[in-house]
């Protein structure tokens, strides 16, 4: 990996000890992620760069078995394989905040990952990363906190990182990331301005580095199916989306409930889902928004930041999304698409880490016939983590950009300020589909 000289200066002591607090207060009462099997995380060559690292379809091609199926072809779609990548030539990742999404999706996740793997840890808290990394064969001496973590650009073994850490944190940690020579995979919402969203990308590109937000649900293989029904007008043309992405959010106390580390309330951490999933099953863009937010009097969760907010999205098209979060109502999540040859599809639940559900239904003459049209279920977080890597070694660009973080920071301060002065904004105008997404993820 190129050695890049510049680096960021050291947070002061004082900045530090206050992230600290606010990612020790979140993760508190976490239960310890269980150790899997056979982790793809071993002991990685010292010599693991990028650039002896031969592209998936290559190596795949070599190292790939087939075997017949016992199955007649009536049964549906034949067994594949997966292909993995020997461990030392799998991007090498550094995951940058051990909360709860760290401990309960992410780390498990590498375990089925076919090309990724983690080599190094980034903690406030010495203990807890110690303790994290002997669950996951990482090496202590591969383990940072946020004061050094300019020194990773030493470590050949990393690749990337993966930042899991309050949203007002991810500027800071993609630009030094950025700046110590590694690609960036960054948890969703992207940041919490626009403004901010344009710096990381202009340092990403200044680096010459790859830089992709974890927006799975567009991985996934039941929302890319109801992706294709939209798009192919398979139940007739789409005039009506319903979305909502409601959950009650518990200690008052925890960063997402912080307007300086969150950015805002349920809009930015679950009205996101709402948001990106409409422009991904159309692959519009909105060119108009109207939103209203509420939250409960005298509520303390909500003092500095929104409860609710209900709001449209308005498609070239002519579709129309209707669209809910909340923080105050117990835990669903769904999104409906009505067409106008007699048909509707769908996801309930939608936007959960599993256990998700398609459903549709269509007019046939007189009757009117709901399914299920699911598919096999993979780990969501392990299809963009290695999305991700395949990209870093076929150097592609990814799916879902910084870009395409950016779009949807736009779209929020729109729906804030529609929220605010009680009118609909609008917002500049796109025909062409899929304006800001990069490489699309290989079929499973």
């Amino acid at each position: 990996m190129p050695d890049i000289k510049e680096t960021m200066p050291l947070a002061s002591t004082q900045k530090v000890f206050d992230r600290r607090q606010f990612i020790e207060s979140a993760g508190k009462g976490l239960i310890a992620a269980t150790v899997i099997g056979e982790l793809a995380t071993g002991t990685a060559s010292a010599q693991s760069t990028n650039s002896n690292k031969p592209g998936p379809r290559s190596m795949a091609d070599a190292i790939k078995v087939e075997v017949p199926s016992q199955h007649a072809a009536s049964e549906g779609n034949q067994s594949s394989f997966p292909t993995i990548l020997p461990k030392d030539k799998r991007v090498g990742y550094a995951v940058v905040g051990l909360g709860e999404l760290t401990l309960g999706q992410i780390m498990p996740a590498f375990g089925n990952c076919k090309n990724s793997k983690v080599v190094a840890l980034v903690s406030g808290s010495a203990d807890k990363a110690k303790k994290v990394a002997m669950q996951y064969g990482v090496e202590q001496k591969k383990l940072y906190n946020y004061q050094n973590f300019d020194e990773i650009k030493n470590n050949p073994e990393i690749d990337a990182v993966y930042i899991v850490l309050p949203n007002a944190m991810h500027e800071e940690f993609v630009i030094r990331a950025a700046k110590a020579g590694k690609h960036v995979l960054c948890e969703k919402p992207m940041t919490v301005s626009s403004k901010s969203a344009e710096r990381m990308i202009d340092a990403c590109k200044k680096a010459g580095k790859k830089l992709m937000i974890a927006y799975r649900i567009q991985y996934e293989p039941n929302n890319r199916q109801m992706m294709q029904f939209a798009r192919s007008h398979k139940f007739g043309k789409v005039k009506v989306i319903t979305s909502v992405n409601v959950q009650n959010i518990g200690d008052p106390k925890q960063w997402r409930l912080h307007k300086a580390l969150s950015g805002g309330g349920s809009l930015p951490d679950i009205g996101l889902y709402d948001i990106n999933t409409n422009r991904f099953l159309l692959g519009e863009e909105p060119y108009m928004v109207n939103a209203t937010t509420y939250s409960t009097p005298n509520d303390p969760r909500f003092k500095e930041v929104e409860e609710a907010v209900m709001f449209q999205m308005f498609f070239p098209s002519g579709v129309i999304a209707n669209n809910t979060c909340s923080y105050g109502a117990h835990n669903s999540k769904h999104y409906r698409c009505y067409a106008d040859n007699g048909g509707w599809f769908g996801m309930d639940p939608a936007f959960d880490y599993k256990g998700l559900m398609p459903e549709a239904s269509q007019v046939m003459g007189k009757v009117q016939n709901k399914m299920q049209p699911k598919l096999q279920e993979e780990n969501q977080f392990a299809l963009e983590i290695d999305h991700f890597s395949e990209c870093v070694i076929e150097n592609k660009v990814p799916y879902t950009p910084g870009e395409e973080g950016l779009q949807d920071q736009k779209i929020m301060e729109a729906i804030y300020e529609s929220a605010r002065t009680g009118k609909p904004v609008n917002l500049e105008r796109m025909d062409k589909l899929d304006t800001f997404r990069g490489t699309p993820p290989k079929e499973s």
